[in-house]
């Protein structure tokens, strides 16, 4: 999340990832040790602190990121060009409604609209 939206206060950020402060903070605690996370005192209130990720963050970010997607990749491999329709529908749906911040709202946990079929 930091790595996209930029030096965040660790509320913020809690909120986000839908977690309370006092587990944020052990996570960031964790990530800081691991050189993937630094604070940083806000400029406009110096008694704020805001996390941000380092530059090894961003590459352990973007170097997952690669594998989850390569691995999409090899799974739809051979899939027909006409089966993968819905799923350009479907991630044209989610570009659109992330472009919208109205739309881009995050639901209640308990009023997710998502139907789930089971596996086939």
């Amino acid at each position: 999340m930091i790595v996209y939206a930029g030096p965040l206060p660790l509320g913020e950020l809690a909120a986000a990832e839908q977690v309370s402060a006092p587990t944020m903070t052990r996570i960031v605690r964790a990530l800081e040790a691991g050189g993937l996370v630094r604070r940083r005192r806000d400029a406009r209130d110096g008694r704020a602190v805001r996390l941000q990720a380092t530059a090894v963050g961003r590459r352990v970010l973007e170097a997952g990121r690669l594998r989850r997607v390569q691995q999409v990749m090899s799974l739809l491999k051979g899939v027909e060009d006409h089966e993968l329709a819905p799923l350009e529908q479907a991630v044209a749906l989610l570009e659109e409604v992330l472009a919208d911040p109205e739309r881009a709202g995050r639901p209640d946990p308990g009023t997710s609209t998502l139907r789930t079929r089971p596996p086939r």
